[in-house]
């Protein structure tokens, strides 16, 4: 008995939905608190002075060598290539690393565009403008995403998407990667 292309379409559409499901789960209710008692706690990095300032001379003048950068270009580069690293090692990245504690897994800033201003480690993404952990933060609201693997830190974690505030007017957004065995 031949099978349908129907057929085909229908378990290849049952294998994504499941991969979709598996790929983000639930969070128990005592987790859920963590991660809100967390969100609240980190909130004060979207007024942080160091944070804001950064991200204010990222919208005024974007980095020159940055302009013309691709998500291919971006996927691309190594974790050591210089222009990588550039994020992690200015005073922005160095900022965030000593802000750092055990529970984070990652930590990213992004300017009003998207792209990057500074990071722990490299993104799997150049841009996070059409992503809701961006989104959602300059809308001026907290993002709090599933439970879910990581691509760039290879672990299940919650990300919480901060804005960061010029006043009371979003300017960008910080993601911290929150490790769920962590909490």
């Amino acid at each position: 008995m031949p099978i349908s292309r129907n057929s085909i379409a229908r378990a290849a559409f049952a294998f994504v939905l499941l991969a979709a499901v598996a790929g983000a789960q639930t969070l128990a209710p005592e987790v859920q608190a963590k991660v809100q008692a967390k969100a609240k706690q980190l909130s004060s990095w979207s007024t942080d002075p160091v944070i804001v300032e950064a991200v204010k001379a990222h919208n005024a003048n974007p980095p020159a060598d940055y302009r013309d950068m691709t998500q291919a270009k971006w996927t691309s580069l190594s974790v050591l290539d210089p222009s990588v690293r550039a994020f992690s090692k200015n005073a922005l990245g160095q900022h965030l690393k000593a802000k750092q504690d055990p529970q984070i897994t990652e930590c990213f800033v992004s300017g009003a565009d998207g792209t990057k201003v500074a990071f722990l480690a490299k993104t799997t993404y150049w841009s996070h403008k059409d992503k809701d952990k961006h989104k959602v933060p300059m809308s001026g609201k907290v993002y709090i995403g599933p439970a879910q693997l990581d691509d760039s830190t290879g672990l299940m974690e919650v990300q919480i998407g901060l804005p960061v505030l010029d006043g009371a007017r979003p300017i960008g957004s910080i993601v911290i990667g929150l490790g769920v065995s962590k909490l």
